[in-house]
This record gives structure tokens, sequence and C-alpha cells, in this order.
């Protein structure tokens, strides 16, 4: 039994920036005030999050351009992984590189193999601005990763290369949410 309130539940779900806004390919700015507002942009992100049935979220992802993301995401053995970090600063990614399906909230339906290393840590804080490091492995490390690449201003078909890049843009283009620039 689980103590305590699950996160997003006093959120709000918010619209989510689909591929092509360009907030999503530009860095975002750290977080300075650990308030009540901040509080409220994580239970955003976490109900957004479940609504769309995603395992992670970045601020970006909602058009707030902050460095914030949040997770409930299972790693190989199945064990959930279930936090935020404010300021992630990822300070390990090894490992093995493994090519793996990748999806994305802002870019819905479509997933593409890409590579990323199978072990991550990530350091940061939390909304209130204690420090917390998140380590990953497996799948989880894909999503410690995909989430910092986010802030970065970067999305996993920007890592994709050949053919699995020219089969998205393909895919991108005939998306129905998808808006010609």
């Amino acid at each position: 039994m689980r103590h305590g309130s699950l996160p997003g539940v006093h959120g709000r779900v918010r619209p989510l920036t689909l591929l092509g806004d360009p907030v999503l390919h530009t860095p975002c700015g750290e977080v300075t005030d650990f308030g009540p507002e901040l509080a409220d942009l994580v239970e955003d992100l976490f109900a957004t999050m479940y609504a769309a049935e995603g395992v992670g979220l970045a601020a970006n992802q909602i058009g707030v351009p902050l460095r914030v993301f949040v997770f409930d995401c299972p790693d190989d053995e199945d064990v959930r992984h279930l936090g935020h970090v404010v300021n992630p600063r990822p300070v390990v990614t090894d490992g093995v590189v493994v090519r793996g399906p990748e999806g994305c909230l802002s870019l819905p339906g479509l997933e593409a193999g890409t590579e990323r290393y199978d072990h991550a840590v990530v350091e940061g804080f939390t909304v209130t601005g204690e420090p917390v490091t998140v380590h990953g492995t497996g799948f989880f490390a894909r999503c410690l990763q995909h989430e910092s690449d986010h802030l970065d201003g970067t999305v996993y078909a920007d890592r994709l290369d050949g053919r699995r890049h020219r089969k998205l843009t393909r895919q991108v283009a005939r998306a129905s949410w998808h808006r010609p620039a």
C-alpha cells in the first residue's frame, strides 16, 4: 500500500509541445526559484505524463523552457523508478551502447531504433532544493538520457542518421499532428 499522495493528482494536464515547435530545440534555462510555482509545474508534468501514458516528460514538452523532468519508468528488471529532477546534469553515461526502440510524447505514435548507453547517472535537485542523484540501467537509463537531452534542446530524432533518420522524417511528414513549416 502506498502512503502519501500520488504525483500528479493535484496537477493539471497541459497540452504537449509537438516536434516543430522551437522550444524543443532550444536549451532550457536553470531553475532559480524553488517555490510553489515549481511544485505546481512538477505536479502538472506528472499529470500530463500520465494522461499521455508516457514514462518521462521534460518541462519544454509542455512549453516551459526550464530544466525540470519527471519520470515513472521501469528498468530492464521491471523495477519502477518514480521521481523528478530539477536542473539535472548527466554525470555518467557508460556501459554498452544499445540500439532500442525509442518514442517521444512530442512525436506521438512514432518510434525509431536509437542508440543509448545502458547506464546513466543524473545529479540535480528535488522540487524543494535538496540534492538528488538518480542511477539508471537499461530502459530507465535510456529514459534519463532522453529527458536530459530534451532540456538541452535535443529530441531523439536528432540522434538518428542515415536510413533510420530518413524513415522517421517521412513518418513525421505523414503524421496527422505534423504542421509543415
